[in-house]
């Protein structure tokens, strides 16, 4: 019995810096090299663009940037064979591509077989598909080589195992959404039992525009039962071993993170996805306006633990209908995470534009516009913050409020990213209540008291809106799940609450287009995997 080392390189990469990218790889090598024996490290999909690299695959400088960092490696002569991924063409085709590096030769590539084309991904803008099995010789062990959507189809496995393969080395930038990991090996194990071979599954990590990717890469046995699993959201290079003989290939039980359960990986998720999108973007902070309620409280805690209590800035803005408990509250929020903290009042600079305005709205009645223009004074507050001290604006409007409308263009929706647009409002108070057992940041009463946005006396959110948890539902059914109105009041809902949910997510269309990207944590976000025109003569109905 032989044994075949090798490290899971699950790794935090950024979309278009290839030259940086490539001296990841070659500092992960060598840190392993340094480490011990190794003899294979398997990096993610696209791990020299980054995962989604979108338009820049159609740059025309793509090909010499690519081969320059191939060369780069095949330069370096590690003593180890290098399995990652890249975009390259061959005759003529752009395909998404595994190769193996070693002996300073370019030894093995495969080109990906089934191109997503669905929810977030759109590869058959970009990429060609390939056709043919790659078996190349590791340490003896015929292996094969597979590209993430090809692990979810029969047809890549089949072909490798028909070739001879006893070994499935599958390269994946596969984001998160909930309960995505155990769809995930739930697949592998089938996969891994149809081959009847160990699939050796390594995921990208880290945020990406609206996009995380979780990693919780995992290695399956010929059985398909889990026998290494990589921790969630967290970078690191895993050593792995496999035994083998001239017959079979086997793989002991190694470490096995858990997987977090749902709150807690969501929590997570929405951290990552802060952090990388503040860094990779090089804002020196963030700035958000803290008004008391619920979703700006949360957004204040995770930016803190994305970023530290010093990169973190909020910023009460009271108005006459803003009640002392709210102003109290967002004190004590900022006090407890250790931020910096003011208020500034909007009354001054509201009064100057109702008087800038009064010809204009003479012999009109109060209506929304009133409210619409203290949301934009606090927006203009933000971003002249933002724009003196180099500060990203992060929003809080949840998906829910997202979803009908419930925001102002150019107020509460002023600023760069939006981590809870993803989240439904019943979720904020689940995660507010998760966040609280790790230390309590968030008064009870923030989590308790019923939402208001207190632009006008006495406000409630449920006076325009129907109580959260239909409204969710709602929501999900016609936003996840692509039910009609009717198919929706036939599941026992209210009918004229649907239609006018329904009615409110169609005509708001126009500002979701507008609003700040967050991260997707759902099988349907607002943003690249829900496209819906502005201008529309469509229906509700059936």
């Amino acid at each position: 019995m032989s044994q075949l080392q090798l490290i899971l390189a699950q790794i935090n990469t950024l979309v278009g810096d290839i030259p940086g990218n490539t001296a990841k790889v070659l500092a992960v090598a060598r840190t392993a090299l340094a480490q011990g024996q190794v003899d294979a490290i398997v990096f993610p999909e696209l791990t020299l663009t980054g995962y989604p690299p979108e338009d820049l695959l159609l740059r025309p400088s793509l090909a010499v940037r690519i081969d320059r960092a191939l060369h780069e490696l095949m330069a370096a002569n590690l003593p180890v064979a290098l399995v990652i991924g890249y975009p390259r063409v061959s005759d003529g085709q752009l395909y998404n591509m595994a190769g193996v590096i070693a002996d300073g030769k370019l030894v093995a590539e495969y080109a990906k077989q089934c191109l997503p084309n669905y929810q977030v991904f759109d590869e058959k803008r970009y990429f060609a598909a390939g056709d043919s099995p790659c078996v190349f010789d590791l340490k003896g062990i015929p292996t094969a080589l597979s590209v993430c959507e090809d692990i979810w189809f029969p047809g890549p496995m089949a072909q490798a195992s028909a070739a001879g393969a006893k070994l499935m080395l599958n390269l994946n930038a596969s984001p998160y959404h909930q309960g995505k990991q155990l769809e995930r090996e739930a697949v592998i194990g089938q996969r891994a039992r149809e081959g009847q071979m160990p699939v050796v599954y390594t995921n990208l990590v880290g945020g990406q525009d609206e996009l995380v990717f979780d990693g919780g890469s995992v290695v399956m046995d010929a059985q398909g039962e889990t026998r290494f699993r990589a921790p969630s959201f967290a970078e690191g290079q895993f050593p792995l071993s496999v035994d083998w003989d001239l017959k079979h290939v086997s793989v002991p039980l190694q470490s096995l993170e858990t997987i977090p359960d749902n709150i807690a990986a969501v929590y997570q998720a929405l951290v990552v996805g802060m952090r990388d999108y503040v860094n990779k973007n090089r804002f020196k902070g963030v700035v958000l306006g803290l008004s008391g309620g619920i979703d700006s409280a949360l957004t204040l805690a995770m930016a803190v633990d994305a970023l530290g209590a010093e990169r973190v800035e909020a910023v009460m803005m009271p108005f006459r209908y803003t009640s002392d408990l709210s102003k109290n509250d967002a004190a004590d929020e900022a006090a407890r995470l250790g931020v910096r903290y003011s208020s500034i009042s909007i009354e001054p600079m509201y009064e100057a534009f109702m008087a800038a305005l009064s010809d204009e709205f003479a012999g009109t009645k109060r209506d929304t516009t009133e409210e619409n223009l203290q949301a934009r004074c606090r927006g203009v507050l933000l971003m002249a913050i933002s724009n003196k001290k180099g500060y990203l604006v992060l929003t809080t409007g949840n998906k829910s409020e997202m979803a009908v409308g419930y925001s102002t263009l150019y107020g509460d929706m002023a600023g760069g990213f939006d981590a809870l647009k993803d989240v439904p409002k019943t979720l904020v108070f689940a995660l507010s209540r998760y966040r609280n057992t790790l230390g309590e940041v968030i008064p009870e009463s923030v989590i308790t008291r019923p939402p208001s946005a207190e632009l006008a006396p006495d406000q409630k959110d449920e006076d325009s809106l129907p109580p959260y948890d239909i409204l969710d539902c709602i929501l999900e059914l016609y936003v996840e799940q692509d039910y009609s109105a009717e198919a929706i009041i036939a599941e026992g809902f209210n009918r004229e609450q649907v239609e006018r949910v329904v009615r409110l997510v169609d005509v708001n269309e126009y500002k979701r287009r507008q609003a700040p990207i967050g991260i997707r944590i759902s099988q349907r976000g607002f943003g690249r995997d829900r496209r819906y025109p502005i201008t529309s003569g469509w229906k509700m109905g059936d």
